[in-house]
């Protein structure tokens, strides 16, 4: 009898690979962190992505240096858990979802509240799932039985506890602060979310009159609203 030899294929042909082991490992529980494993522990969180589309190069290139951590620590007998999720970026999702309502001739202001939180949440589901499904494309090694979003119950109450903790030892406070604002989103945005633009402006020269009657001292600005405000600059006159 001859024996029948499997020939592998010129190419790699992903659709017959990734689904394949990605099955077998969940089914196996491969990646599953085990309380009773006794090895060190070893934990990582995923740098949620943002359901806000699908993911990007970088996401690929973050995940893959990850994912080779982990599986060396596991390798070395730690109990490695790699913990899986997505973040909520609500302004960015804000944004899609004003988008969206733009094309029907509406904003905002013409639904309820829990419609738009509806929209919000039927957005997570979509672009959330197809994010989950790339990164078990990827064939990250992470425990899918514990995947978290940020706004689960249990994460927003920590983030709850956390905050009155910190506001209970007066290391969290409200104050005044120049800010970024966005008048489209009519919401404050961090410096990441800015694009910096080179633009023309006006210089403007205020003359501060002598409080001997005569004679002034000429200030140029770039920003005259906060000339009104210039309290060092007149304790300076009164000097003067």
């Amino acid at each position: 009898m001859t024996a029948t030899v499997p020939t592998l294929s010129s190419q790699y042909d992903p659709s017959q690979t990734e689904s394949k082991w990605q099955a077998a490992w969940e089914d196996n529980a491969v990646f599953k962190a085990d309380p009773d494993h006794g090895g060190e522990p070893f934990c990582v969180v995923i740098p949620p992505p943002n359901v806000t589309g699908s993911l990007h190069m970088g996401h690929a290139f973050e995940n893959a240096l990850i994912d080779t951590l982990v599986r060396y620590q596991r390798m070395n007998g730690r109990n490695a858990l790699w913990l899986p999720g997505t973040d909520h970026a609500s302004i960015a999702v804000s944004a899609i979802l004003d988008k969206e309502l733009r094309s029907q001739n509406k904003t905002r202001k013409d639904i309820d509240r829990d419609d738009y939180l509806n929209r919000a949440w039927q957005w997570k589901e979509e672009s959330g799932g197809t994010i989950v499904n790339q990164l078990r494309k990827l064939g990250v090694s992470v425990d899918w039985t514990r995947e978290r979003f940020t706004m689960d119950d249990g994460l927003s109450k920590a983030v709850l506890k956390a905050f009155t903790k910190l506001y209970q030892e007066e290391l969290i406070y409200r104050g005044n602060y120049m800010v970024n604002w966005c008048p489209a989103s009519q919401s404050a945005v961090s410096d990441v979310e800015v694009e910096n633009k080179d633009v023309d402006g006006s210089l403007w020269h205020f003359r501060y009159p002598l409080t001997v009657g005569s004679g002034h001292v000429e200030v140029a600005t770039t920003r005259p609203e906060t000339m009104l405000g210039e309290i060092g600059r007149a304790s300076c006159r009164e000097r003067v």
